[in-house]
């Protein structure tokens, strides 16, 4: 029955574009499925309609005279840049190879491209509501393509009570995003860590935007408002290209679509696909989770300077969880903080001292993993002259370096080094002698998923565009492993997370869990968007979370030297500290504290012991919170409540015209939902209330493909216990959880 009605619904497009086409008449291009309808004029190839067949709902404006062209070139010859659109065609062409595709063809350009012809084919993908947009190039002799911009979907109306979720590192959400009037912009590989954005109405219908970009090719994606508040999504895509090519086709497809939900729906549509792709299949994670020291561990400690200030402090916190911890160490090393690096040698401490601290915390089970920024080298260091630094610097298109100012003491820059050049071979020389030589438990490689577009022609790349930057960064994780003597469990952690890095990494550094801490409450809210999507396929750790002032380091000038560093915080923070230990309990992450020290567990002993029972707790529930899949949590009724947050780090806040001091509306309770590799349900569950909280739901099994009757189990500080039976599909739950307590609610099993 269905293939009989596919088949008359082609023949009729058929003969209604053989009937129109003869009779001269203008009529519009539709390509439609029982989905989504999408409309081109047939005299230029403009977009007229993306129309929503399942919410009966249109995503354009229609009344608007502004037709955006589906896609802009930015072509260079002898040195000129001359850009190129859909207006500018002297012909347009279009055809139909099935019903399921439409091509669109412009050629007879003017001036200097009389011979190029761009050609769009967009397909259908079956009956679902995602289309899929490839472009291809030809004509192009002698002429270099910079950028193309495709596809440019304008006219974008407002769907009211509109969000806007990005997977900005772990992930941020915007409420109604064009109100700012801001122009967003975001970059892959790097700050996006995977290739979706959805813009939508929770309540009606939603626009998807994705790239099903597999070799990590460098792309910017953007929204930006017009005067009538229409949003314009494109994709900037940056081609590579021999001398004397004619032809070009981009590598990859565009996903555009509609769907029906919040930034949840859309992570699970990109699962499906994601989870099939080459960086899953050899994620490191998955590949190596039974001996991998970075999955044991329990609790990471985040701190800065000489021994007696990070590893005694991590092993008596080791003590109190009875469970492996890791050091993440900042400032071990000879040069300042952004300021010189890599000159990292020797050890603040001197060798003989830094390696017997290294050994006896290994022999209480806290692995020290030490600082080394991926790719900066220190402007003002005396290697970055000697060793001719600037032949292996990131060059933008004039041949300048990116220079940049993160120390706000010193001022002295830090200059980009590009991947593919020797910077690797001088990288994994020195993170060989940390983990040769003075037995470190890894590294932790600063600003890992990041990337650089450089135009060096000297450097081993295509210049501009391409894939290079991330094969690059494998092939140095890989020199790194291969000259680990020992071939232990050493750890090779990085700042961020992304898709293109799963393969390389055993760690990501998700910061976002203390977002307020170094940029306030303004702006987009964090979201687990990147666990939703890869979190059985990657581990994620870090927070800011302290309970005392920023350290400063002893090598910054002393001028700048506050009087209260690591000093505990007013108490009026202490609730901001057990939001951001319940947000990473609840999204699966690793604990981490920074700047801790054994007077907290009695100056702050209810917040130290807060964290102390979060991660023994998560320890119990790996299946879950390690080795789970995100699912949807069940509603809940929660009471919110007002906090002071600091907006405060080593560089934020510490001159007088910072702000230090904010308030923001929290939940009590945090929240989550699990399936374990058996097939249970677990809903994680953590309150930072100061009076007891009851959690109520109740649940359909079919939601989560959970057998119609079993058991319902709960572990918390005091155990494992049974709570209930269900039947006929129906789970409801019931439980009194106390003052800032933890637990896991699990569903289906025995």
């Amino acid at each position: 029955m269905k293939i009989k009605s596919n088949k008359c619904y082609a023949l009729t497009i058929a003969l209604w574009f053989l009937t129109t086409a003869a009779s001269g008449t203008h009529y519009d291009l539709v390509l439609q499925n029982r989905s989504v309808k999408l409309t081109f004029d047939a005299g230029t190839g403009a977009l007229l309609s993306f129309y929503d067949r399942n919410a009966s709902l249109e995503f354009l404006d229609r009344k608007s005279g502004e037709r955006g062209s589906l896609w802009e070139l930015e072509l260079e010859e002898g040195g000129a840049v001359r850009k190129i659109n859909l207006p500018q065609a002297g012909t347009f062409h279009s055809s139909r190879p099935d019903v399921h595709t439409l091509v669109l063809e412009w050629s007879r350009f003017s001036g200097l491209t009389p011979s190029l012809r761009v050609k769009v084919t967009i397909q259908l993908q079956g009956e679902q509501s995602f289309t899929g947009w490839h472009l291809a190039l030809s004509g192009i002799s002698g002429q270099q393509p910079e950028k193309i911009i495709f596809p440019r979907i304008s006219g974008l109306q407002d769907m009211k009570d509109e969000e806007l979720a990005v997977p900005v590192w772990l992930g941020e959400l915007y409420k109604s995003p064009r109100t700012s009037g801001q122009h967003y912009t975001w970059h892959y590989p790097g700050l996006l860590s995977l290739q979706m954005l959805s813009l939508y109405n929770p309540r009606t219908h939603g626009f998807y935007a994705a790239c099903n970009d597999t070799a990590g090719y460098t792309k910017t994606f953007s929204f930006s408002p017009d005067s009538s508040r229409h949003f314009t999504y494109q994709m900037d895509n940056y081609p590579v290209t021999a001398a004397g090519d004619s032809v070009y086709t981009l590598p990859y497809n565009a996903i555009i679509g509609a769907f029906k939900g919040d930034w949840l729906s859309a992570a699970t549509i990109y699962r499906d696909w994601a989870v099939h792709q080459p960086w899953c299949r050899d994620s490191r994670f998955r590949k190596h989770a039974a001996e991998s020291g970075a999955a044991r561990t329990a609790l990471w400690v985040w701190n800065r300077g000489r021994f007696d200030n990070v590893l005694t402090p991590a092993v008596d916190l080791k003590k109190r969880i009875g469970l492996p911890v890791n050091v993440l160490w900042h400032w071990w090393h000879a040069a300042a903080y952004d300021d010189g690096f890599p000159e990292y040698f020797p050890p603040r401490e001197g060798d003989s001292s830094f390696q017997s601290a290294i050994s006896n915390a290994r022999q209480q089970d806290v692995q020290a993993l030490v600082y080394m920024n991926t790719y900066q080298w220190g402007t003002h260091t005396a290697g970055f002259e000697k060793e001719n630094a600037l032949n292996n610097a990131v060059k933008d298109k004039a041949g300048r370096t990116e220079a940049h100012v993160y120390n706000i003491f010193t001022q002295h820059s830090l200059t980009p080094m590009c991947l593919a050049t020797n910077w690797k071979n001088k990288y994994a020389g020195l993170a060989g002698k940390a983990i040769n030589d003075y037995h470190t438990g890894g590294i932790y490689m600063d600003q890992a998923c990041l990337h650089h577009r450089c135009y060096d022609k000297s450097h081993d790349h295509t210049t501009g565009g391409g894939n290079y930057w991330v094969h690059h960064f494998g092939m140095l994780t890989n020199m790194i492993r291969r000259s680990n003597s020992a071939k232990d469990n050493t750890i090779l952690a990085g700042e961020g997370c992304g898709e293109s890095w799963l393969p390389y990494l055993d760690a990501f550094l998700t910061l976002q869990v203390s977002k307020e801490r170094y940029a306030g409450i303004s702006g987009a809210a964090t979201i687990p968007l990147f666990q939703a999507v890869y979190h059985d396929y990657a581990v994620t750790f870090g927070s800011y979370a302290s309970l005392v002032t920023p350290p400063y380091d002893e090598l910054w000038p002393a001028a700048y030297a506050p009087p209260d560093a690591e000093q505990p915080l007013a108490a009026e923070f202490d609730e901001q500290f057990l939001m951001e230990q319940a947000r990473a309990f609840v999204w699966g992450m690793q604990p981490t504290i920074a700047n801790y020290h054994e007077t907290l567990a009695v100056r702050k002993k209810k917040e130290i012991s807060y964290l102390v029972h979060l991660a023994q707790l998560r320890y119990k529930q790996l299946p879950y919170l390690l080795y789970g899949r995100f699912m949807r949590p069940p509603r809940m009724t929660i009471p919110e409540k007002t906090i002071a947050v600091s907006r405060l780090s080593i560089y934020t806040g510490q001159h007088q015209d910072r702000v230090k001091r904010q308030q923001q509306q929290v939940p009590l309770l945090y929240t989550s939902a699990w399936k374990s590799p058996s097939g249970a349900l677990g809903i994680a569950v953590a309150s930072i209330s100061d009076t007891p909280q009851l959690i109520q739901f109740s649940i359909r099994t079919r939601d989560y493909g959970l057998p119609s009757s079993g058991k319902v189990y709960v572990t918390d500080t005091s155990g494992r216990k049974l709570l209930s039976a269900y039947k006929n599909g129906s789970v409801k739950v019931h439980y009194p959880l106390a003052e800032r307590g933890a637990c896991m609610v699990e569903v289906g099993t025995n």
